[in-house]
């Protein structure tokens, strides 16, 4: 690891004023660690919010949510309000990881990671997402990799608060010093690597995530998330599925059904939440969700046993979101 300098802020405003000559913002660090201990990051300075305390907290409002980008994935998971109305992104957080890295890593944090690919997290491969022009996993090993939506990358998206959030349609609020405040759809937030494979997100070099907005459900709306992995704890997803679903008696009104490890990017399936909409959730209508779910899916060498996957997570996710299937035993967490 190379040498850096830190410099510790407790207020977003001295926060802001650090982000110049290629500063890097440390929160949790769990991730970003990671990167600079596998050679593949190395700034020269860190920016610690560690202890900015606005940053942190969950507050209800009448809007619905807001989120500090510092709360810990231990504390949303253990919100009450956010169990009883937001049950896809305590799932979310509360089956990332393991508990002692949940009661460190963030939610900002967790939106922010990097892909997980074994190529892009070795400096000695070359990889498009640090500006090389070859990529090994289409060729190499790829079991863990996307089935939808690649192009030049097939890496796939990391977050599994991205999956839940981008189902309950929240935004994003991005703070600089110079331009002040703007916000964004989780979706928009992401950069597909067709367009900047070298650049995850848009966030500007001197932009913080300063709120996370969650607007408040429509009456009648459950929810839940499950991920499926090769170990039953800790492991990260090589199949996720967000369900939000809107109910009016037995009645779907409307669906909004998400994926992670699918893609690139964490995607919504257009086709599968239109089968649900204004039919009864049962087996039949779940299942028929879980087939659109994976419907143009081009999977690699290795990873084809994701087209059985994938239907099967969005199927038991969508009868656990009905509250007609308990949680899966088999999904990892």
């Amino acid at each position: 690891m190379n040498s850096f300098s830190i410099a510790d802020c407790t207020t977003v405003d001295a926060a802001l004023s650090q982000l110049k000559d290629d500063a890097v913002v440390k929160a949790g660090g769990v991730d970003l660690l990671d990167r600079m201990k596998d050679g593949i990051e190395q700034p020269t300075r860190l920016v610690n919010i560690r202890n900015v305390a606005e940053l942190r907290g969950i507050r209800e409002t009448d809007q619905g949510m807001t989120l500090g980008p510092l709360t810990t994935l231990a504390e949303i998971s253990d919100y009450a309000h956010i169990r009883e109305h937001y049950q896809i992104l305590a799932d979310a957080c509360g089956h990332a990881a393991t508990p002692h890295i949940r009661n460190m890593a963030t939610v900002g944090g967790n939106l922010l990671q990097r892909v997980q690919c074994w190529y892009y997290r070795s400096a000695d491969f070359q990889c498009f997402r640090h500006g090389k022009d070859l990529c090994f996993a289409f060729e190499g090993l790829n079991q863990y990799h996307a089935i939808m939506e690649y192009g030049t990358c097939p890496s796939v998206a990391p977050s599994s608060a991205a999956v839940a959030l981008l189902g309950l349609g929240a935004t994003v609020e991005l703070t600089s010093a110079k331009r002040g405040k703007r916000t964004l759809g989780i979706r928009e937030l992401y950069i597909v690597p067709d367009a900047n494979p070298t650049k995850f997100t848009v966030i500007e070099p001197d932009e913080l995530i300063t709120a996370i907005l969650v607007p408040k459900p429509a009456p009648g709306t459950r929810s839940a998330y499950q991920k499926y992995g090769e170990k039953e704890s800790f492991d990260w997803a090589i199949a996720d599925a967000g369900v939000v679903l809107e109910m009016e008696g037995d009645i779907c009104k409307r669906a909004v059904i998400t994926m992670g490890a699918a893609s690139p990017v964490v995607r919504r399936s257009a086709q599968a939440e239109a089968a649900l909409a204004g039919k009864p959730i049962n087996e039949e209508t779940a299942r028929a969700a879980g087939k659109l779910a994976v419907e143009g899916a081009t999977p690699l060498s290795m990873n084809a046993y994701k087209l059985d996957l994938f239907p099967v997570a969005v199927y038991r996710t969508v009868l656990l979101a009905a509250g007609k299937m308990n949680r899966d035993p088999s999904a990892a967490g």
